[in-house]
């Protein structure tokens, strides 16, 4: 049975923060995604809603669903126009396996909405380090680097290696036996030995999205008398 208690979205959040709040829905019924949508609507807001899988999807309001962009990968949606990202773009997106992509599309998405461009390469793990290597130079250029493995996730140190731009490590739940869900891959880029490698936590591809935007917002900004970051 659906829960009736209030929800209060956080409204100020663009205007403290710089970017909108998320409806994280995992944990949320399909009425009070409704509700949510619906209020959105009517204030005529964009949206991004996130952890909402496809079963979930699917018992939304037919009508509100007509709304929303779905990403099955991600099983993330977005409510209001997806605007065309800026080129070229400033953020890259590595996966060290293809069963990582889910959540890269969700930090993909996450940027996306905020009309950041965003250069995804995938499946180039260190397994076959010449796959990666293969794009440094790509890589080399962009200004933050977010790198989503699972396994041992060794992806993030050589990353870190081996570009100048900042680099977001988003362990992943793959693997077997000791790999944990992805407390390894989380103890390996915490003890990492590549200087200034910044760690979300397990499977937080929204978590390492929002890191990139704050840290390409406040290359943005122009301090009074001086040129600028960025």
């Amino acid at each position: 049975m659906d829960s009736d208690w209030d929800l209060t979205p956080d409204t100020s959040r663009k205007q403290r923060l710089g970017f909108d709040e998320t409806i994280f829905c995992a944990s949320k019924t399909p009425d009070q995604i409704n509700r949510l949508v619906q209020g959105a609507l009517k204030a005529e807001e964009t949206l991004l809603l996130t952890r909402l899988g496809q079963k979930k999807f699917a018992g939304l309001s037919s009508e509100l669903a007509d709304f929303l962009d779905y990403d099955q990968v991600s099983h993330t949606a977005i409510l209001g126009h997806i605007a065309v990202a800026e080129d070229p773009p400033r953020v890259a997106i590595v996966t060290g396996g293809s069963s990582d992509v889910r959540v890269a599309r969700e930090a993909a998405r996450t940027l996306q909405y905020y009309r950041i461009g965003v250069r995804e390469i995938y499946d180039v793990g260190v397994a076959g380090l010449w796959r990666l290597l293969e794009h440094v130079d790509e890589l080399q250029d962009m200004s933050i680097v977010i790198t989503v493995a699972g396994m041992e996730g060794t992806l993030p140190s050589v990353m870190a290696g081996l570009v100048p731009g900042l680099v977001i490590a988003v362990p992943v739940a793959t693997g077997y036996g000791v790999a944990a869900d992805g407390t390894t891959a989380l103890n390996s880029a915490l003890a990492s030995c590549a200087p200034g490698l910044v760690v979300v936590n397990v499977d937080n591809g929204y978590g390492a999205g929002c890191a990139a935007l704050r840290m390409l917002n406040v290359m943005q900004r122009r301090p009074p008398g001086g040129e600028g970051y960025g």
